[in-house]
């Protein structure tokens, strides 16, 4: 049995963004904080320069990289710069936020006080205020406060990530990170730049991009059962080329269960289950007949259902034909390829399991062997198969185990 899955929908609510921006250089107190609305104190619009106390053109000044009347990307992270003088503080807030520490943009003084640089990058469609103190070598003062605003970026100039695994799942050896953009990348390298993975124990692992709009990541090895994981998708207005931008940064943790790994010889018409090393049972099966012959290669478990339809219209078996079938209730499903391939409770079979390929390619057991199957396995759990003329490839679901770990290489972006 088989079905093609559905499309996932692109979310409905989008950030703004972009960026064209007037930067407000405003006037700096000397000596001392000035009250709003007092001696020297500033308003939008108003222009001035640094001032240090007691000086009328002193040396000590503070410089950004945000210029007034000059557009601003939203890849840019803002610079401060301090002469003559040491920084003390930086602040860059949105204005009118909710909070003075709502979407704040954090950022790090040098050691030495002459510059600060920010961690993030900007959000599209977001008026700023960027404060800075430092002080002279006598002590005194200097501020500036800078103001400037971004422009909003359409639909279609911002990509979002969707993420597999979901945060906190627990998953098999073989579950690659998969990352799916809703508008094509056409800089890979830029945004690979911001992606990352830590795995806890430390494993080699590469990135490999499938299109402009999904890139996995996978280890040279199956997982070792344990491993933590942390996933870094740092993509927030970090530029994807052709003038689109990274919509959202997201972040996800991960845990490896046991190692699962069922091997299928669709010669013998046996599945051998291991956990762990140990060989638990040796199933009987089915797989394809012939014009329906099962893909050999490396699968991943992509999802499960206790109960699916499974309709040959999805997979272009016509209805009325003599191949069609629309079975409301198959059992104990675990789904191996886009294009249909599942294990699944086939009781119509049990007289062939073991000994014929009678199925439209799937993967059929009794009911009570599928059930108990279904039972211990998860996502990421791999099923490895043997013995048919027609191989898996990269794209057909978590196909990512199908090429040597030299060629999954080359998929990166970054070499």
């Amino acid at each position: 049995m088989s079905e093609r899955p559905a499309r996932t929908p692109r979310p409905h609510a989008r950030r703004g963004a972009a960026l064209a921006v007037l930067a407000v250089s405003l006037p700096l107190l000397a000596a001392c904080d000035g009250a709003a609305g007092g001696p020297g104190a500033v308003g939008p619009g108003d222009a001035g320069t640094t001032a240090v106390a007691g000086e009328s053109t002193p040396d000590a000044r503070i410089a950004t990289n945000v210029r007034s009347g000059r557009p601003v990307p939203v890849d840019r992270l803002v610079e401060v710069t301090a002469s003559d003088a040491v920084l003390r503080s930086v602040r860059l807030t949105p204005v009118g936020g909710p909070t003075e520490e709502a979407g704040r943009v954090r950022g790090t003084i040098a050691e030495d006080g002459s510059a600060w640089q920010a961690e993030d990058r900007l959000e599209p469609g977001t008026a700023y205020v960027l404060q800075a103190r430092a002080e002279d070598a006598d002590g005194d003062r200097v501020r500036q406060a800078t103001r400037f605003r971004t422009v909003d970026l359409t639909l279609d100039q911002q990509t979002y990530p969707s993420l597999a695994p979901l945060d906190g799942e627990t998953v098999g050896v073989g579950m690659p990170v998969v990352v799916t953009f809703d508008v094509p990348v056409t800089d890979r390298a830029s945004i690979e730049e911001h992606l990352s993975v830590d795995a806890r124990p430390e494993q080699p692992g590469t990135w490999h991009w499938l299109s402009s709009t999904e890139v996995h990541y996978r280890p040279k090895t199956y997982w070792k059962p344990g491993t933590e994981v942390s996933v870094d998708v740092d993509v927030n207005s970090v530029p994807a080329g052709d003038g689109v931008y990274g919509q959202l940064s997201r972040r996800i943790d991960f845990t490896v269960g046991d190692a699962h790994v069922y091997r299928v010889d669709a010669r013998s018409h046996q599945m051998k289950v291991f956990s762990n090393g140990k060989l638990l049972r040796t199933l009987p099966v089915t797989t394809g007949k012939p014009g329906f012959t099962t893909r050999s290669g490396t699968k991943v478990i992509i999802e499960k259902f206790d109960v699916k339809r499974m309709n040959s219209e999805t997979v272009g078996i016509a209805a009325g034909s003599a191949e069609a079938y629309d079975i409301h209730d198959v059992q104990w499903a675990m789904r191996l390829t886009y294009s249909g391939e599942f294990i699944h409770a086939a009781p119509w079979s049990v007289g062939s399991q073991g000994y014929a390929n009678v199925s439209h390619g799937c993967t059929g057991l009794s009911t009570a062997d599928a059930g108990w199957l279904y039972a211990m396995s998860r996502r990421g759990d791999v099923v490895e198969y043997v013995g048919t003329d027609r191989q898996m490839t990269l794209d057909n679901g978590f196909g990512d185990w199908n090429a040597s770990w030299a060629d999954y290489r080359k998929g990166s972006a970054l070499g």
